[in-house]
């Protein structure tokens, strides 16, 4: 909030706060724009989940049972609003925001504490998303370190490549139009990973016959920004594995821990899960992801 409505964003302190976690009086500096900025007092709101794949519209969180976290937050919000203490919401959570969901919730609180619709902001974790690609030192400033935490990695970009290539990858396998050549000895860096042999040759005999057309997507200057989203999440996934490798038996549970972390956090990456599993081969195949240090060029 302070990124957006400026410095004089006050905290509040753990406890009975009437539903404010942060308070803004005044002119924002950039939301919902600088040419439109919300003005008067914004109370901020945080709603935190532990849930992977969570949405606003779980029954926990939007639905209209007296129970749920909506339910609780506009009890609060209509106090607030009677008080002169309230003219614009801010609330934010971590939770997948609908295209259907986010509206509806947005007006029922509108309608039932009497706030005017265009002052109430639903941010979700695509909003969320976006600001830390758009402000990376808000990492920073929140005193977050992404290597400390477990390892969870981004979908968004991956996403965007599995998007890109799926139709690709669902026609018929040309393996005789280019040649599959390995940067290192797939054994030896199945040693240096720690990848059982059993495993590897099941990834080989399911994906390998994918990655010339992977391999020829990619190097199509035609494809260039799915290059750098590739890029982009190869760097996110390496930076992760290392930090946290060894707390994983073998490169086995670290391939199917991140197959199954994915799978969890994005619906497209589920929609296409045999594209997804192939992609995170080719990741390893192509020595993006994984260890390779002194293993033998060929």
């Amino acid at each position: 909030m302070r990124k957006l409505f400026g410095p004089g964003v006050e905290s509040f302190a753990a406890g009975p706060d009437g539903g404010r976690d942060a308070r803004f009086r005044g002119t924002a500096e950039r939301f919902p724009s600088a040419a439109g900025a919300w003005v008067g007092t914004t109370v901020g709101q945080a709603k935190h989940t532990n849930a992977i794949n969570a949405h606003v519209s779980d029954s926990d969180f939007g639905s209209d049972a007296d129970t749920s976290v909506i339910s609780h937050e506009i009890v609060r919000i209509k106090s607030l609003a009677r008080g002169n203490d309230l003219d614009n919401y801010f609330l934010v959570t971590n939770r997948r925001v609908g295209g259907v969901a986010g509206p509806r919730i947005i007006k029922r609180i509108s309608d039932d504490a009497g706030v005017l619709h265009d002052r109430i902001h639903l941010a979700g974790i695509e909003f969320l998303d976006d600001m830390v690609h758009e402000y990376p030192d808000l990492l920073r400033l929140a005193r977050i370190d992404p290597i400390d935490g477990p390892l969870l990695v981004s979908s968004r970009e991956f996403a965007e490549v599995i998007l890109g290539i799926a139709d690709v990858l669902s026609a018929p396998s040309l393996l005789g139009d280019s040649a599959v050549m390995g940067r290192v000895s797939l054994n030896e860096k199945d040693l240096l990973n720690g990848m059982t042999p059993a495993f590897s040759r099941t990834l080989v005999r399911n994906y390998m016959g994918l990655v010339p057309q992977i391999q020829d997507f990619l190097a199509s200057p035609a494809n260039s920004d799915i290059r750098k989203r590739y890029e982009a999440a190869v760097e996110d996934f390496q930076l992760k594995i290392v930090a946290h490798r060894q707390e994983y038996q073998t490169f086995d549970h670290v391939y199917n821990y991140l197959i199954d972390l994915l799978f969890k956090r994005d619906g497209v990456l589920s929609a296409n899960r045999r594209t997804t599993r192939a992609m995170l081969f080719y990741m390893y195949w192509h020595c993006d992801i994984g260890e390779v240090q002194d293993a033998t060029a060929e």
